[in-house]
């Protein structure tokens, strides 16, 4: 459960924006232990209206790509986490934190959307010799995978540093196409 209601989270950005009371004051009023939660609220609702402080219900799930095009603005711009999440139409800021870093743990591969649980037990004791073969042969496809995302990756950065302002123009436009956003259960 969220902390925070949405409805308490309207109440206090609304207070804020009337101008009568600060940030620190408003935290100390309704025990708010950094006003940093008000700022970001504050930005949210801002960029986005109500929907921009309204918890999701849903977990959104971003492809690799998605993640790397964040990072790339984030480290390109010198934009925050709360200015990155906003052009990226993303209410949730500590979510590109941590990309930022799983990305500089892990690599592209920290990235990557991980199975979740205790594996299934196998029914035989031995992997049989053609079954090791597949395991190779996934691990190519793996391989080539990163290999494809990393020249994108290398492409894109240099598309960048020859032209910013061409390039943030195109992309500006096309963000919602590159994010792959599903529902899970």
């Amino acid at each position: 459960m969220a902390k925070y209601s949405d409805e308490f989270k309207l109440k206090v950005v609304k207070e804020y924006l009337t101008g009568k009371i600060g940030l620190k004051r408003l935290a100390k009023k309704y025990s708010i232990p950094s006003n940093t939660a008000i700022r970001t609220w504050v930005a949210a609702y801002k960029a986005y209206g109500n929907n921009g402080i309204k918890r999701k219900r849903s977990k959104e799930v971003y492809s690799v790509q998605f993640k790397v095009e964040v990072l790339h603005f984030m480290k390109q711009t010198g934009a925050s986490y709360q200015e990155t999440a906003i052009q990226f139409k993303m209410n949730n800021p500590r979510l590109i934190a941590k990309w930022n870093q799983k990305f500089l743990e892990e690599g592209i591969e920290g990235l990557q959307e991980k199975a979740k649980g205790r594996p299934s037990m196998s029914k035989k004791s031995k992997p049989t010799k053609q079954e090791k073969e597949m395991s190779r042969e996934e691990q190519l496809e793996r391989e080539n995978e990163l290999l494809r995302l990393e020249v994108a990756y290398l492409k894109k950065l240099k598309a960048f540093r020859e032209n910013p302002e061409a390039f943030l123009g195109k992309h500006k436009q096309s963000l919602p196409l590159n994010s792959k956003k599903k529902d899970s259960d």
